[in-house]
């Protein structure tokens, strides 16, 4: 299994030689473009503005900065990895919290952390933070840009997420003004929630929509057409109230081929 990056992970003295494997893969289908009228394939060229159309390869492309209207100071890969300190490379964790400290939203990319060698130091900083139910917080450098790093243990291995800075997190776009709700109204939207927990089971979800695509797929190469599918029209339901009885009672409904021991509310024990 390929590596994205190569590093080190530190706690303290104790330092752990490791490669970072990312864990979301891709499953969608890939598509290129067509032209829609004469459906030739679209093609992408990197050219420059004094090249004439001519192709630029690209080991023969580098970033530049405009720093002034139209003055542009160039950068290399080299000048990139110059920069960087060894600690800028390495994983340095320099303090440990409990993970329901971070809220998701500050959450990037995800990797495992495979040792590559010193397996006794990784082994004991799992079983560690395991037991101390804590992860670890630190930054480094992964290709050209820093970020700040969250390393916790799961199942007998150490997952590596990066997170973002404060000033990349936009401010909320609502103006939080006290909007007030009734009592009857509260009750009934806890009631709602208190019905519908479960224990969170990824196996059950399936990308349907991705699902939907490859059957289209099927179809165009089949020559068929590609029909939306009916389905039952509901519906919507404006007056708050009325909106939050109904769902509880079609909770209700959905519960009766189900026995259970718990007393069932109704919504008209609600004003």
């Amino acid at each position: 299994m390929a590596y994205s990056f190569k590093s080190n992970l530190s706690f303290g003295f104790v330092y752990i030689p490791i490669t970072l494997h990312l864990i979301v893969k891709e499953n969608t289908p890939s598509f290129k473009l067509f032209d829609k009228k004469t459906k030739s394939k679209i093609q992408y060229k990197k050219t420059c503005d004094d090249c004439a159309g001519r192709e630029v390869s690209n080991q023969n492309i580098v970033k530049g900065y405009e720093y002034s209207d139209g003055k542009y100071v160039l950068f290399n890969d080299e000048d990139f990895e110059k920069i960087k300190t060894q600690r800028d490379k390495n994983i340095n964790l320099d303090q440990f919290i409990n993970i329901e400290e971070v809220d998701p939203i500050w959450y990037k990319k995800s990797y495992y952390i495979v040792p590559t060698s010193s397996d006794k130091a990784y082994n004991l900083l799992v079983k560690a933070m395991e037991q101390e139910k804590k992860a670890g917080i630190g930054k480094t450098v992964l290709g050209s840009k820093e970020s700040i790093v969250l390393v916790r243990a799961k199942d007998g291995v150490l997952i590596l997420s990066t997170l973002y800075f404060k000033d990349e997190i936009k401010d909320i776009p609502y103006n939080k003004e006290s909007i007030s709700v009734t009592t009857s109204e509260l009750k009934i939207a806890k009631m709602i929630i208190k019905e519908m927990v479960s224990p969170f089971k990824p196996e059950q979800y399936h990308d349907e929509y991705n699902k939907k695509i490859q059957d289209a797929i099927k179809k165009k190469i089949k020559g068929q057409k590609i029909v939306t599918p009916k389905e039952k029209r509901q519906n919507q339901i404006t007056d708050l109230m009325k909106a939050l009885k109904t769902s509880l009672d079609d909770i209700n409904k959905g519960k009766k081929a189900k026995p259970t021991s718990k007393k069932k509310i109704s919504p008209n024990n609600f004003a």
